[in-house]
């Protein structure tokens, strides 16, 4: 029997406080599939109208309406999805993470020194942090004029609060780092071997070759300006209202990184891995395994069905476990449109609760730094994301007390060191637009 503390929804177990998101939950999956239906239907009649010369500007809007529609519920679907997966039985909380009186010292003495300016307690941040006993936060070394490491819940906090515009921090593999880069040695495959028979000779064969390949790194900044009302009002949480400020700014400035970032102080992007930005590069910088293939779309200045159904034949069989669809919203919106040869839409919306909208039998997700379809660009990418990219994040948001520059105004330059690259291209493909 399930307890008095749990909600079950299908398959998943949450605590009983994530009710109203499952609810929730349920209706928008079962208002995108009524949208859709409509959707179907409308567009059928206006193909059937076109056929006839007959097409009104009432069907168009129509269509342009629901269309919004279903990408508007297919979003709240999708964060619901993860507020929920966050809340699920066994999922562990923060209770978990024991913090030790030196840390929960600091952590008081941290927020005494942002609030207020305070001397004697900017000397204890000091003595703190080249005590070593504060390591786990992050910082490796003290820097006396770069600011001190906020408390490790603030560094989260700001951190989750952008996961929903840089949507790559949720597809990635995410790595935390405790030093200033991240290099991973690539095995080149040189291994050569053999069949002789059990008393034949061995010739000599060839061995492996590990080539290194550094990852780009670049600081995050941002500095909000607080007023002496909101550092003196004991109402106003000063944690939250950081993490408010900084979470967007940061948000942005990742999330078009890693999609398109060059890679100059700051990540590079997953966009970036193909043949003639790889030739490009001096020997060095080149990814050892070299870039990401490409399918093209079959069609000029156009996505085609084919092409899509050509696109996921294109990855190797060993490479196709959690192959999921990537693109704006732009880019789906002509998708829906779409059918098969047998006439069946290639685009559905989620049918249930921990499922994102299906495309072809593959998972659809947003990824709004995408470029619109045009000719020449990138506006698919169908793979493995957790497999193919990695966001490397040096854990600690350091932060400097300004009160000087920008009078009356307190700035709070606060940074975070991140980094980004291609883990291995073997798991993506391009979805490229004809010329």
């Amino acid at each position: 029997m399930m307890s008095a503390g749990m909600f079950s929804s299908g398959m998943i177990s949450v605590r009983a406080d994530a009710k109203e998101e499952v609810l929730a939950l349920q209706g928008e999956i079962k208002n995108v599939n009524q949208a859709f239906a409509e959707f179907k239907d409308t567009q059928d009649e206006r193909v059937k109208a076109a056929a006839k010369g007959a097409v009104d500007t009432l069907t168009t809007e129509k269509l342009d309406t629901l269309d919004k529609f279903m990408s508007d519920s297919q979003a709240s679907i999708d964060g619901l999805n993860e507020t929920i997966a966050g809340l699920r039985i066994g999922g562990g909380s923060d209770d978990d993470n024991e913090i030790s009186a030196e840390q929960t010292e600091y952590n008081a003495d941290f927020k005494t020194w942002a609030l207020t300016g305070d001397p004697i307690v900017e000397a204890k941040l000091r003595a703190a942090e080249k005590s070593g006993k504060i390591y786990a936060v992050g910082r490796t070394n003290t820097d006396e004029d770069g600011g001190y490491t906020a408390p490790v819940e603030w560094d989260r906090t700001i951190t989750d609060g952008y996961v929903e515009i840089a949507e790559m921090r949720g597809y990635s593999t995410v790595k935390p780092v405790k030093g200033q880069g991240y290099s991973k040695f690539y095995n080149i495959k040189g291994t050569t071997s053999g069949w002789v028979g059990e008393e034949d000779d061995r010739d000599e064969t060839n061995t492996s070759k590990l080539k290194p390949y550094a990852f780009s790194f670049g600081e995050i900044y941002a500095k909000p300006k607080a007023t002496q009302r909101i550092l003196e009002d004991s109402e106003i949480d000063f944690a939250a209202w950081i993490a408010g400020e900084v979470s967007e700014e940061f948000s942005v400035q990742e999330g078009t990184a890693t999609v398109s970032g060059n890679g100059v102080n700051k990540p590079r992007g997953v966009l970036t891995y193909d043949a003639a930005t790889e030739a490009a590069l001096v020997e060095n910088l080149r990814h050892p395994l070299g870039a990401i293939q490409e399918v093209n779309t079959g069609a000029a200045a156009a996505l085609s069905a084919d092409g899509i159904v050509s696109l996921t034949y294109g990855l190797p069989e060993g490479r196709m476990a959690g192959a999921e669809f990537f693109m704006n919203r732009k880019t789906v919106g002509l998708i829906r449109l779409m059918k098969d040869g047998d006439g069946n839409y290639l685009w559905r919306p989620s049918y249930e609760a921990g499922e994102p909208a299906q495309l072809l039998g593959f998972g659809q997700r947003g990824l709004s730094n995408m470029p619109d379809v045009a000719a020449n660009t990138i506006p698919i990418l169908f793979g493995n994301m957790k497999r193919t990219y990695t966001i490397f994040d040096r854990v600690g948001v350091t932060m400097l007390r300004d009160p000087y520059s920008s009078k009356p105004y307190v700035e709070f330059y606060t940074r975070k060191r991140v980094g980004g690259g291609m883990m291995n291209p073997e798991w993506m493909l391009y979805h490229r637009v004809k010329a």
